[in-house]
């Protein structure tokens, strides 16, 4: 039985980016995975967003299993009704067994609790496995793709209501 923690104080910050690290490595394609000094500091931006910023972690069971997904939110700056889902990563071995639906679910409803209405999240048009899983949650895509500041690769915004969400 999974067991699922909201961490608003980074207490698992370190988990949550070993689990980016890898899944990024892994949908990249590159053998290398970042260093936690590199990937470290993309989560504890988001956290550092505001006081309304969490992290929620997916453990493998109830007791003291492993970390096996995450979702990093903060609020929109200028729009406090409105989270944004910064990253959802789950770890590579565990892709395709419903870690990121429970965390994307979940996510869901802890931004509902937290008095937001709206969510959005960006990802890259070139990854139709997180596409497809956005699309399949009933996201939907949010004005044009643009290209990402940094990567240059195109990337699509996606919004979802949460005051409509059912599950």
């Amino acid at each position: 039985m999974m067991r699922v923690v909201v961490d608003e104080s980074g207490e698992h910050l370190d988990a949550a980016a070993q689990i980016w690290a890898e899944a990024t490595s892994w949908r990249d394609n590159d053998k290398d995975v970042a260093p936690l000094e590199l990937s470290r500091p993309i989560i504890e931006r988001v956290l550092e967003i505001s006081p309304r910023s969490f992290l929620l972690m997916v453990f493998e069971d109830e007791d003291d299993g492993r970390p096996i997904a995450f979702t990093a939110v903060a609020p929109v700056p200028g729009d406090e009704d409105m989270a944004e889902l910064h990253y959802l990563g789950v770890e590579p071995p565990s892709w395709g067994r419903a870690y990121g639906a429970v965390a994307l679910v979940t996510t869901q409803d802890a931004m509902l609790e937290r008095g937001f209405s709206a969510a959005k999240l960006s990802v890259y048009v070139d990854n139709e496995r997180a596409v497809q899983f956005y699309e399949r949650w009933g996201w939907r895509p949010h004005g044009e793709a643009v290209p990402h500041p940094r990567t240059g690769k195109l990337e699509q915004e996606y919004r979802f209501a949460l005051a409509q969400s059912t599950h």
